[in-house]
């Protein structure tokens, strides 16, 4: 796992915007992307939410700030589609 999302990004996103749920939903996908070797990872809110033992309304508002903050990039097919998920690690692109 890279440095930064133990040691900044976590301090970041629980200390600073004092959103810890979106931390632990981070940590989730990444841990089905990243960590294999894929870029994304197709899973609904309530997917997510029983993997994570949270509710399906935390990960969605998660899911918002991840989003808002340019750490997830979420796609549909459909409206009713099941997202495919993109965990993005911006501090890579510096320097």
């Amino acid at each position: 796992m890279d440095r930064y999302v133990l040691e900044t990004l976590l301090r970041d996103v629980v200390g600073h915007d004092k959103r810890p749920l979106a931390y632990v939903v981070y940590l989730h996908l990444w841990s089905r992307t990243h960590a294999v070797g894929s870029k994304s990872v197709q899973a609904s809110h309530q997917n997510i939410a029983d993997e994570t033992l949270l509710s399906r309304s935390a990960v969605q508002s998660a899911i918002r700030v991840l989003t808002r903050r340019r750490l997830l990039r979420s796609e549909r097919a459909s409206r009713t589609g099941v997202p495919e998920h993109f965990p993005l690690r911006p501090w890579l692109r510096r320097g």
